[in-house]
């Protein structure tokens, strides 16, 4: 098995490529902003950098969000073409859940909550649980308004905790989607170890599209 696994749900674009015995290499590029320009560069220079060429890779796996929807239609495209070119399998992850795994590996206990970015002054929010083979995610995705976050005390991780630390700090990490991260969960989903699912390769937009379809016309009286 040879993995890629793409992210564009945070902040820039975390990729990395993994084969079974773990990650050979993993990046994080750009911002919020470049997604679209850094993406293929950054899967050329990791796959350059773990030695491996494109008809190595058996699996693409992508992080489906929740995210703006800019750069989740950025990084799940091009997973999609890439897999298709390739002749990969392709998986979805939802990035909240490589956050939580990431977490857990980083000594988070018990139960806590992820926050990402959700703009507008939101937040994509999920809680999950420390079980016996990872995080395991009891509520969510939800985006909802900081203050509306329930807490109960528990421990945010995520970009949400360094913006909002009056309803969710303090501050703790990590803050965006680490590859290394969604790629482990993502392997350890296709042995049937995993404590978090995979997901068809389909973005997770959680408010209602800006753009709607006009309503009938009204009629003009005299």
């Amino acid at each position: 098995m040879l993995l890629l696994a793409i992210d564009t749900a945070t902040d820039g674009v975390a990729v990395a490529v993994r084969d079974d015995s773990g990650t050979l290499a993993a990046r994080r590029a750009g911002d919020a902003r470049h997604h679209n320009e850094v993406l293929v560069p950054t899967v050329e220079a990791v796959l350059a950098e773990a030695g491996r060429e494109r008809r190595d890779v058996t699996h693409v796996v992508v992080g489906v969000g929740p995210g703006p929807y800019t750069g989740l239609r950025v990084g799940i495209v091009t997973a999609a073409t890439l897999a298709l070119a390739w002749g990969a399998e392709l998986h979805g992850v939802c990035s909240l859940d490589a956050l939580a795994h990431a977490a857990v590996a980083a000594g988070v206990e018990g139960e806590f909550l992820v926050a990402t970015d959700a703009r507008r002054r939101e937040v994509h929010t999920a809680r999950y649980r420390v079980g016996a083979g990872g995080a395991v995610r009891l509520a969510g995705p939800d985006v909802v308004a900081p203050a509306a976050v329930e807490r109960d005390g528990l421990v945010v991780v995520g970009r949400g905790s360094a913006l909002h630390p009056d309803h969710l700090g303090p501050a703790r990490e990590p803050f965006d989607v680490d590859a290394t991260a969604l790629a482990d969960l993502a392997a350890a989903a296709l042995a049937g170890t995993g404590t978090l699912p995979l997901l068809p390769a389909e973005p997770l937009y959680l408010r209602r599209p800006d753009a709607v379809e006009p309503g009938a016309r009204k009629r003009v009286t005299g």
